[in-house]
């Protein structure tokens, strides 16, 4: 395939480029004449979505991104937090949602290559990962191949790189029949002193590609992932990226080899529209041209024209601005690792950038307009209408409410993920101390005798659908929730907004308000947002996602010894409620899996609460009073308990007769700001004297003990076939036998 620089630019291929018409005027305004062919793919790339966040960079410059351990906000590659003793952990959260429905194992693969870069980048080692996946109703005929094919990019990807797999998210929603989600997380270590940057300093210094060599694969990626999806979707394919972990595993040690050498200036991962981004955003934030000859870069493909080149989205490769004086020491590492290094530009002080082929020069554009001039949009939006209320006593309660609970735990979205991680090396490094399937996943600090950092990836899009503003507080709050239920500080969050199209009003009256939200939730609790990504146009044939504002958070613990766990409950511990009974049924689990209705408002979420509640359970997890801990959260306090029972091995005796309210919402509630304790017997009377004088509700509810969980005059089941339901769903439906239903019947 060829593509002509001299094609003529019709209306046709300008919106074949995803640019509206009067955007192509703005083009034409900016520089005096009709683009080159190449010079229109550079405006595409630069100014569809997915680069320029042309409909959200209004609502995103409202979030908080600043704190007192923020190194680096957004606007980089990733954000870098400091963790004390010199030590800085550095993450970012990224989606790579249209590629891995048309091409589930690359497309899973490549998103969670191009998240280790972004973190690499910036001289950080990755040690962990998450992975936050959506996909269709499980009847549908595409998801157990999409499924399949996700979760194998994603072990194949990361366990061949090497980074563990700690944490993350797998739903199933009808909603995401035809756009399902794939967001990709990694965080990594680094010292605070030694974080690189890609702001280009210095005139006439080389540009130097660095990786692999650049192929035909991913040309219009990021214009791709920045339009709706229709019945021409398999002709995208061709978009999507091919990835290799064994060549991204050598770039790593390459690129901390030569940060070592003093030799970078600055430095960036080729990700969304490849060369052309990576060479602007470095010219433009040094305030400086750059000229590339395209005839320098490795190529693995014969008779690629300029357009190919720029716009290629091919994987494992970076630029950089290096210091001339170590150009033959530079070049020396990657030889040494098998990777491809060469001289394709230098830097200037004219703020163009100039792109020569064949002694041509097929494109020269203003650089920083490239970027800072993206059309910028205040788009319509209209606040979505909210379910009315929807008061406990009239929601039916369980003929049966063991049944009940067995069909929570038994369903496709309460289940066990077991089949997923398990996938996925979660122990490689060595210094994972939680696994996936608790609150958090938690990694040793290496080289450190007591530090370790949790990590959490939370949304409920349910919630968010029927108020935006409550469900993107909520997902701050469970992020938040979820990492303090380990012991650990909530240090800073990373978020990937997940959306329909937001040139309808409705959607984005979603987006403005869960942006609101997250906003009001980061700064009540001191959690901001330091990178993060957005991700629109999640529709297929006019049907949009549920709206899906992940957000995923990393905090500190100062000691791992003093960290809580989700099983770690003994014989004889006393179960404590941290937070209120639960009441509020609206858009719960319970009336969606047991009753089949969705309905009611979402609950709200008192950040107070959730902030003198979460302090409380941090404080006592770390003075040694807490055996187990886990956050109540969908399917309220019965999942709890459930999970709790089946991590730790361990039954219970539970009495709620002195809880208000009805038996279903004390159960199966949603509400927010709550925990389950399990508190040694001797301490019980001391943390809950402690509760009381800081103003937290609190709950006695039972004891350890036994091999059935047994909630008085309610229900009374054998931890055996709890585990059982909860194990058998997920392998059962990847097998093809149906869904693991019939176990709880």
């Amino acid at each position: 395939m060829t593509l002509s620089n001299t094609r003529p630019i019709t209306p046709e291929l300008i919106a074949a480029h995803g640019l509206k018409p009067d955007e192509y005027d703005r083009i034409l305004a900016l520089i005096g004449r009709e683009p080159t062919f190449t010079e229109l793919g550079i405006f595409s790339a630069m100014w569809n979505e997915h680069c320029s966040y042309k409909s959200s960079k209004r609502w995103l410059r409202t979030l908080p991104t600043k704190g007192p351990r923020v190194i680096q906000g957004p606007g980089e590659n990733a954000g870098v937090v400091d963790i004390d003793d010199g030590d800085c952990v550095v993450f970012k959260m990224e989606s790579h949602n249209h590629p891995s429905y048309i091409e589930p194992y690359q497309g899973a693969a490549t998103g969670v290559g191009g998240i280790l870069r972004d973190v690499f980048t910036m001289g950080a080692r990755p040690v962990a990962a998450m992975n936050a996946l959506r996909f269709g109703e499980p009847d549908h005929p595409k998801t157990r191949h999409l499924v399949s094919g996700v979760v194998a990019g994603v072990g194949g990807y990361g366990n061949s790189f090497g980074v563990p797999t700690v944490g993350g998210e797998v739903e199933f929603d009808a909603r995401y029949n035809g756009n399902i989600l794939v967001n990709a997380f990694a965080a990594g270590l680094a010292k605070s002193d030694a974080i690189f940057y890609s702001k280009a300093e210095g005139v006439g210094l080389p540009v130097v590609y660095l990786g692999a060599k650049t192929g035909r694969d991913g040309v219009g990626g990021a214009t791709m992932a920045s339009a709706e999806f229709d019945e021409s979707i398999e002709e995208k394919r061709p978009t999507v990226q091919v990835g290799d972990p064994f060549t991204e595993k050598c770039l790593l040690e390459a690129c901390l080899e030569l940060m070592q050498t003093g030799a970078v200036i600055a430095i960036q991962d080729m990700g969304a529209a490849g060369l052309t981004c990576s060479a602007v955003e470095m010219g433009a934030k040094g305030d400086l041209g750059i000229e590339l000859d395209l005839d320098r870069v490795p190529v693995r493909e014969e008779r690629m024209t300029a357009y190919e080149m720029m716009l290629s989205e091919s994987q494992e490769r970076m630029l950089m601005v290096l210091r001339p004086e170590k150009e033959e020491e530079a070049k020396a590492i990657f030889v040494k690792w098998g990777l491809d290094f060469a001289v394709v530009g230098k830097t200037t002080d004219d703020l163009r950038f100039r792109i020569l082929h064949q002694g041509e020069e097929v494109a020269n554009l203003p650089i920083k307009e490239l970027g800072d001039e993206a059309p910028e949009y205040d788009r319509p939006w209209r606040e979505p209408g909210k379910p009315g209320a929807l008061p406990a006593s009239l929601v039916a309660e369980p003929n049966d409410y063991g049944l009940a609970l067995l069909k929570l735990v038994g369903s496709p979205n309460q289940s066990s993920r077991r089949w997923v991680y398990e996938q996925y090396d979660t122990l490689i490094q060595g210094n994972s101390l939680q696994l996936p399937g608790g609150d958090a996943g938690v990694v040793r600090v290496e080289g450190h005798p007591s530090k370790a950092l949790a990590f959490s990836s939370d949304v409920t899009p349910r919630y968010v659908e029927a108020d935006p503003f409550e469900g993107g507080k909520q997902a701050v709050a469970e992020c938040w929730r979820n990492i303090t239920a380990t012991g650990a500080e909530p240090l800073a969050a990373t978020d990937n907004l997940n959306f329909g199209n937001p040139e309808k009003p409705e959607i984005m009256g979603q987006f403005v308000k869960a942006i609101e939200g997250i906003g009001e939730a980061c700064r009540a609790l001191d959690f901001p947002i330091v990178s993060g990504n957005v991700s629109l146009y999640n529709e297929t044939n006019g049907v949009a996602i549920l709206p899906t504002p992940t957000i995923a958070g990393v905090g500190l613990l100062p000691d791992w010894k003093h960290m809580a766990r989700i099983g770690g409950a003994r014989d004889g511990d006393q179960l404590v409620v941290i937070g209120g009974d639960g009441s509020h049924l609206g858009q719960s689990v319970y009336l969606r899996d047991v009753l089949g209705i969705v309905d009611g408002p979402a609950p709200e979420v008192d950040l107070h609460a959730e902030r003198r509640n979460g302090d409380f359970i941090r404080s006592a997890i770390r003075n040694g009073q807490v055996t187990a801990c886990h956050d109540i959260s969908s399917g309220g306090l019965a999942v709890a308990l459930a999970e709790m029972a089946m991590a730790s091995g361990k039954g219970a005796s539970v009495d709620l007769s002195e809880a208000q309210g009805p038996a279903h919402a004390l159960l199966f509630g949603e509400d927010q700001a709550r925990y389950v304790v399990a508190v040694p017997a001797d301490l019980a009377n001391f943390v809950c004297a402690n509760a009381e004088g800081a103003g937290v509700p609190f709950r006695r509810i039972g004891t350890v003990g036994g091999d059935r969980l047994v909630v008085d005059g309610l229900l009374s089941l054998p931890i055996e076939q709890l585990r059982r339901t909860h194990e058998s769903w997920f392998p059962e439906f990847m097998d093809g036998n149906g869904t693991a239903a019939a176990a709880a019947e």
